[in-house]
């Protein structure tokens, strides 16, 4: 029998909820508080949590990562008096199930509540068939409730002949994504072609991918064959999808819906059996709305989404990537395996990690280098900008206590000040911290760019977009 908690906290609401859920044949546990409901997932197995979006204690919000934590890690259907469309945004984007109103009809809630059943049930079922998870899934690292969610998309896509776009920071692990699901496909043993957008020549574009005839250009002196005909029967990957430009995103466009395409100064179509795997560091949303990406090929390349979660949102797992990645490390090395002092996870879990899990594990082969023969890794191995960026930190004094926050806009006769989206915020601090490590990072290495790359774990075409992009050096 499936078993389900709710923590609401209206009575009245709740017992209307327990009925309905008994109704359906189910087990039901109620609670009015977060503390309790925390306690309650974490001593027993729930399949459903129906979560009321305000608490007295807390926002509901503010514990789904720990219910999805907990041992049964159920789905967690949010449960609200009004409709609130930001609410209802970041409740998807932390992994609710579901966002309904409590206004709403009982059979439209039980349906709901049906479906995220059945989805769980499939998933626990999935889980059964194909755990533990095969050598493909190599290096994808992790164990809290973000990176299984993500790993459990990466098994969906790679059963699928779906066209799967992953979205994520630089250093977070996407193309390590693409190429799990490659591996785990049934296109497995042919060829896996990868497109570097960013680095495209803008005159060349349509070549490149195209292929060309002998003569269709000043100095095609033979004809090339084009990266889509080299991927027939495999995987086209488009890394940093982002940038390919406006000019060759109709004509990609058209060979994503027919399959076939003619080479530069070709006359006839050639067919080309590809499945394409696309990765952006990018908001592709908001370049739609400047015009800068097309909308309809948007559509095309997000048959399913995979967000890859920054290193920094998964703190929890640093310790298991650091130590699967220190044992390749040393392997590659080869020398004996080194151990971590008692203090530095401490160091490892306060850094916010701009560069994600590349800046991690090159942050470890800096360390390892600099123990040398040491058997022990201390924190005082880490790279100095890293150490520098911490001891930063620590002098930035306590955070302010939070405020309660009024019910209702205190009114007075000046207007309100406009507060930003929870979006906007966290751009904008992610875009601070990325130009504050860039200015320590370069007054680091004295200019000498070069090395600032090696160190940062970003591709050079990314770093020298990062200068540009904060008026650095410029």
């Amino acid at each position: 029998m499936a078993s389900v908690l709710n923590i609401v906290q209206d009575e009245v609401l709740c017992s209307a909820m327990s009925n309905m859920v008994r109704e359906l044949g189910y087990e039901s546990v109620s609670t009015s508080t977060l503390e309790e409901g925390i306690r309650r997932v974490s001593e027993k197995s729930f399949d459903i949590v129906l979560l009321d979006v305000r608490m007295p204690d807390r926002k509901g919000l503010e514990i789904l990562p720990l219910i999805h934590a907990a041992p049964s890690s159920p789905e967690v259907i949010i449960v609200t008096g009004s409709g609130d469309p930001d609410g209802a945004e970041l409740a998807i984007k932390n992994g609710a199930w579901d966002y309904v109103r409590s206004s709403g009809s009982a059979h439209e809630i039980a349906l709901t509540l049906k479906r995220a059943l059945q989805y769980r049930e499939d998933k626990l079922n999935r889980k059964v068939a194909i755990f533990p998870r095969n050598e493909n899934f190599k290096g994808l690292i992790g164990s809290g409730p973000k990176i299984q969610d993500c790993l459990d998309m990466v098994e969906r896509a790679a059963g699928s002949e779906a066209n799967v776009l992953i979205s994520g920071e630089t250093g977070s692990g996407k193309e390590l994504i693409a190429w799990a699901i490659y591996y785990s496909s049934k296109r497995a043993n042919k060829s896996f072609v990868v497109v570097d957008c960013a680095a495209l020549p803008a005159t060349l574009v349509e070549s490149i991918i195209f292929g060309h005839e002998k003569g269709a250009y000043t100095g095609a002196d033979r004809a090339g064959d084009g990266l889509i005909r080299q991927a027939d029967q495999g995987v086209l990957f488009l890394d940093e999808v982002g940038d390919l430009p406006l000019s060759a995103q109709k004509a990609f466009l058209r060979v994503l819906e027919g399959h076939s395409f003619r080479t530069v100064g070709g006359k006839k179509e050639i067919k080309s059996d590809f499945r394409v795997i696309a990765a952006t560091n990018r908001n592709l949303e908001e370049m739609v709305g400047s015009k800068s990406f097309r909308d309809d090929l948007l559509f095309r390349l997000r048959e399913l989404m995979i967000e890859v979660p920054p290193l920094r949102e998964h703190p929890e797992d640093i310790r298991e990537i650091a130590d699967y990645h220190l044992e390749e490390i040393c392997l590659k090395y080869e020398i004996k395996r080194k151990t971590f002092s008692s203090d530095f996870f401490d160091y490892l879990e306060k850094y916010p990690w701009p560069g994600n899990v590349r800046e991690l594990i090159n942050a470890l082969k800096s360390a390892v280098t600099a123990a040398g023969s040491e058997p022990v890794i201390y924190p005082k191995h880490l790279p100095v900008y890293l150490r520098v960026k911490l001891a930063r930190l620590s002098f930035a004094g306590p955070e302010l206590p939070e405020k309660p926050v009024p019910e209702e806009p205190v009114k007075s006769g000046a207007k309100t000040k406009e507060f930003p989206r929870l979006s906007e915020l966290r751009e904008n601090m992610v875009s601070e911290l990325e130009r504050t490590y860039l200015k320590d990072l370069v007054a680091l290495t004295r200019g000498d760019l070069k090395e600032a790359v090696r160190i940062s774990g970003l591709s050079r075409s990314r770093f020298y977009y990062l200068l540009k992009k904060h008026s650095i050096l410029s």
